[in-house]
Order: structure tokens, then sequence, then C-alpha cells
């Protein structure tokens, strides 16, 4: 492994690529990359044939897109990819062979030996973080609905240990990438003008409907999707919390997942407590109707987890909560901090 130089303030010396660098995704890191911590760092943008050579910016930066190639990937520390699954599968022994750590925002690295699924926001609501190899294998990044309840039990876990929680997840277009928003768009379009419908990505009505589940064409699956929140919620809280019951719905929305959870607790609790308890890094408490209640638009673009609080009308040991969070953006936070912990943790300089 070649010498890597001393991080500066900001984390100057230090070079990310990001493969995938025209998708939602890839745009995202695009836009937290320069606002946070590592702002130094220098970034290079990677993309399949089709954006080669494309002038993109990097916060102020401008920069062009350069062709996914193993001479590309040389000198950078992290690696990101935020292309599809099967693009991340063809290519990130590219960025190993380089001597890079890989950053997998795509899902498709989850299988693989040695991978770990991750959510800095996790380790710090458990205090610690997650047991890291000096040479680890790819990171997987979360599913950010994972990340999110994670946060609200893991928090509600102050009160005392849940007796239930159950969760509906309303799920975004922006969760199945352009693709997704564009057929959502062009149903919508269509409907409208009384046109026949494109179902290329869900094999269904998607436009002015929620589904609990897709046509039999469509990959992957809402159960597919499901299951996998369900997997990474067990790895990033470490049997801190049990697993909500849930069940993820397909919404007719662009961007943001929403999220109805029910919690129960073994005593009576207030909603005082109960917000005291949850406010904090990450998460804020909104009071309708002298504040807009959680919604997609309002969680669009910005960090936090928007939570509205209620009780139920039977049960006085329960809380319903309401909450909705921009999904890239809750991702692409914990890629970019899956990537610090990355980078303290690898050995810097001449490795023998």
């Amino acid at each position: 492994m070649s010498s890597r130089t001393n991080l500066g303030p900001g984390g100057a010396g230090l070079r990310f690529a990001i493969v995938g660098s025209s998708t939602l995704k890839g745009k995202e890191l695009t836009e937290i990359i320069p606002d946070g911590p590592l702002a130094a760092a220098e970034v290079r943008l990677l993309d399949d044939e089709e954006t080669t050579g494309q002038l993109e910016s990097v916060g102020e930066e401008m920069t062009f897109v350069q062709r996914v190639a193993a001479d590309n990937f040389e000198g950078s520390d992290v690696v990101f990819f935020a292309s599809d699954a099967n693009f991340t599968k063809q290519n990130w022994h590219l960025a190993t062979r380089a001597g890079s750590a890989v950053v997998d925002l795509s899902y498709g690295l989850e299988n693989e030996k040695g991978a770990s699924v991750r959510a800095p926001w996790i380790d710090r609501e458990l205090g610690e973080l997650a047991p890291m190899d000096l040479q680890p294998g790819p990171v997987v990044v979360a599913h950010p609905a994972a990340v999110v309840l994670a946060v609200l039990i893991l928090r509600l876990k102050k009160l005392g240990t849940p007796k239930s929680a159950v969760s509906t997840i309303f799920e975004p277009a922006s969760e199945r990438g352009r693709k997704g928003l564009d057929e959502l768009h062009q149903q919508t379009v269509n409907i409208l003008s009384f046109q026949s419908l494109p179902k290329d990505v869900y094999d269904a009505q998607i436009a002015f409907n929620l589904l609990s589940a897709y046509g039999a064409n469509a990959q992957p699956t809402l159960a597919n999707t499901e299951k996998r929140i369900v997997d990474h919620f067990k790895a990033v809280v470490r049997g801190e919390v049990p697993v909500p019951a849930l069940m993820l719905l397909q919404a007719s929305v662009f961007h943001g997942h929403a999220f109805a959870l029910y919690v129960e607790f073994a005593e009576e609790v207030s909603l005082g407590d109960v917000a005291k308890t949850l406010a904090g890094e990450h998460l804020e408490i909104v009071h309708p109707p002298e504040e807009e209640a959680p919604n997609n638009v309002g969680a669009a673009g910005q960090e936090a987890i928007l939570v509205q609080l209620r009780p139920d009308l039977e049960h006085k040991n329960g809380v319903w909560i309401w909450a909705a969070a921009d999904n890239l953006r809750v991702m692409g936070l914990n890629a970019v901090g899956s990537a610090e912990q990355l980078v303290a943790s690898r050995p810097r300089g001449q490795v023998q």
C-alpha cells in the first residue's frame, strides 16, 4: 500500500471518489461533503460512459466526471459507491485493489465476505463504535428507514423497554432512484391526460395510489426491502432493543420516508416525558397546529427527523409517533460518517 498524506484541518489531504455521481445518492454526497467536517477533502466524480466528461459541482468547485477505471481509483482513501447494485458488484474490487476503503450506498455488497452494515448515528446513540477490523471489508450504509426507527426506539428505551412497537413505513419513489421518480412523474401526467401508464419500474400504478406490493415483474419487491430494513435495524442496534413489527407501503410521493410508529410501555407515560426523552441530535419535535405537522415536503433537505406525538385514545400506556425524514439526506450523512470512521481506523503513512 502506498504512503498516504497526513490529514490537515477539515480533511485536507484526504481523497474521496464517488462512483455513480449522477445518481440521486451521488448528488446528495456532493452536497453533504463540502458542508461537513471533511470539507477540505479532494473529491473525484466517477460514473458510467453516459455521463463521462460532464461538468458537475462539488460544493463551490467544478469538476469533470471521469470514467470508472482502475487508474481513477489510485490515491483515493475512501470510495463511495452510489451506483446501482449491479454496477457496484462489477467494480468495487477496482477500488480495493487500489488500496481504498469502500462505502456502499447501493446495498450491492451486503452479502460480501467481511461486509458490515453501519450507521454512525446509531453508534452515537449506543455510546460506542461498532467493532471494525484494521483492514475492514466494505461498509454498507444502513437503510435510512432502519436508522430512523433505531434512533426513535433506542431513545424511548430510556423510559423503559417498550412492551410492543409497531410501525408502518411509507416508501418514497426516490428509493428507486431516478427511474422511480420518472415513472411516478410520468404516471401522474398520463393519468391526468387519460393515457396508458408506464410500469417498467413498479409493474403497477403508484401515482395517486398506495401499495402493499408491486406487480409480479418488479424487482426488488417491497417484501425484499422490508426484510432489508429489519436486517439492518438488527445490525445497527446490536441487540439493545427488539425489532418492531413493521409493514412497508409504497406511497405516491417523490421524496422522504414517513413513519407511523406505535409504542406501548408497561406503565402509563406522559407525552411530555416522551418528548424530553426523544429530543436531541438529529431529531426535532414539532407541535401542530402552532407548527406544521411532519411531512415529506417539510423534511426535504433537512438533517433532522421531524416528529409529532399524540396519545392513543384507549391505551394510556401507549404513544403514537408520526415522523418524516429525508431518506437521501439520512443515508448521505451516515455514509460520510462511515467514511470518517474508516479514515480514523485505517493506518496512515507507509505500510510495510
